[in-house]
């Protein structure tokens, strides 16, 4: 059988595991917790789509999020990143990477509950530190104390985070391994079209 016959199988049968049980996939998180590395991985796995958030809210605006930043403030910025990712996820089938502040807003949470899974990849403190520090392009990191930043993002957010549905661990290391642990904290049907879209047809362990 081949594997796209396979994946069409596989998402058109058994309660639980049918087209309906493989939603969308939301990854939330502070900024330099992998979303969008871990993200692309796991869209190739699934055959799903990937998208990232802030790149299409960029595409939308006609311009970077420094400057959206800049001219508008960041009020002007969480309005149109709530209309975006509404927008996305209209889509079936994607892996969304999202900003860091977009599963702050309640009605952005609301909409990834209706239309997906939402994954919380958790860092720690050193983890995003030393991710962030090769970075230059973002905002709430702009003022020089990255550490003192983050630590305070993570007492702000982190407690909202925890509303995802799933979460997983990001550590130093590679982002394969995120990948497998999201793969195993989410339903069966999500490890078995990945195992279709790696060519191993039949049960997963």
């Amino acid at each position: 059988m081949a594997a796209s016959s396979a994946a069409a199988d596989v998402g058109a049968t058994g309660a639980g595991t049918g087209a309906a049980a493989l939603r969308s996939l939301v990854l939330v998180g502070l900024m330099g917790a992998g979303k969008s590395s871990v993200g692309r991985r796991l869209a190739t796995r699934l055959g799903f789509d990937f998208i990232d958030a802030d790149t299409e809210i960029e595409k939308a605006a006609g311009a970077t999020i420094p400057e959206i930043f800049t001219e508008h403030g960041e009020s002007a910025f969480r309005e149109g990143e709530r209309k975006v990712i509404a927008r996305l996820l209209d889509q079936p089938r994607i892996v969304l990477a999202t900003g860091g502040g977009a599963f702050m807003n309640a009605e952005t949470r609301a909409r990834i509950q209706e239309r997906g899974h939402s994954i919380w990849i958790k860092a720690s403190l050193d983890v995003l530190v030393k991710r962030c520090a090769r970075r230059t392009n973002r905002p709430l990191l702009a003022n020089g104390d990255l550490r003192g930043t983050l630590d305070r993002l993570m007492r702000e957010r982190y407690p909202v985070y925890a509303e995802a549905e799933f979460t997983v661990t990001s550590l130093d290391g590679p982002h394969e391994a995120v990948v497998e642990e999201i793969l195993q904290v989410l339903p069966e049907a999500y490890r078995q079209a990945a195992h279709v879209e790696d060519g191993k047809i039949g049960p997963t362990e």
